[in-house]
């Protein structure tokens, strides 16, 4: 899952963004206010976490104008104000959950799973197409009974996909959502993984999960898995 992390301590942002890489999710950093809120704007993220004390515009600021312009991608605050209410003006202003420095990854990722699931019943706890079945909590995935063992790369990618069902999704879009935006490499990348996934989860069972769409990218089958 793609993540805009806008926090203004260059060390603390980083080790967010490697802490979430090891979870599958892809990370962009911003460290301040306006850059954060261009971001936001412009660019598809699947979950935000934003700090409140920011330069050029505050983190309450940056979600007031988020809102306002009707953009709606869940947002995680996390501060060190504690106080309940630096929280409840987080949560009035349209936030969707609060977290307080210091935390711990397994707490910081716990938050983010539930509010990429929260929003609609496509985000289920446990991601499922047929028989086959991911548990992003508990890194798990598994064809009928028989557990499949996925690298972090290719369990990020079958969530992605498994997150759109029976959608095209393009090679660019895998790329900036499972990678990232300035991944420079060879796009044939993702037919690669592509291929690794239905080696993994498709060809021991006979099945046809993930399907080639000639020109225009990869569905997954959500119905016939």
């Amino acid at each position: 899952m793609r993540t805009l992390i806008i926090e203004d301590e260059h060390a603390l942002a980083e080790a967010i963004a490697d802490g979430l890489a090891a979870e599958g999710f892809v990370s962009d950093l911003a460290h301040d206010g306006p850059d954060g809120l261009w971001r936001a704007l412009h660019e598809p993220y699947d979950v935000i976490v934003l700090d409140i004390m920011l330069p050029g515009l505050s983190g309450y600021e940056v979600l007031k104008r988020l809102r306002a312009a009707r953009a709606w991608t869940p947002v995680l605050i996390v501060s060190a104000k504690a106080g309940e209410y630096d929280e409840a003006d987080a949560l009035d202003l349209g936030a969707d959950d609060y977290l307080s420095k210091p935390f711990s990854y397994v707490v910081l990722v716990a938050h983010l799973r539930a509010l990429l699931r929260r929003g609609a019943p496509a985000r289920p706890a446990v991601l499922t197409a047929g028989d086959l079945t991911l548990d992003p909590a508990r890194r798990r995935c598994r064809r009928g009974h028989r557990e499949i063992d996925l690298t972090t790369r290719e369990f990020a990618l079958l969530e992605y996909l498994l997150r759109h069902p029976d959608e095209v999704i393009s090679k660019t879009d895998i790329l900036t959502h499972v990678w990232d935006e300035y991944f420079d490499g060879d796009t044939n990348i993702v037919e690669v993984y592509v291929g690794y996934l239905r080696r993994k989860i498709d060809a021991p069972f006979g099945r046809r999960t993930i399907e080639t769409v000639r020109g225009a990218g990869y569905r997954l089958r959500g119905g016939a898995g």
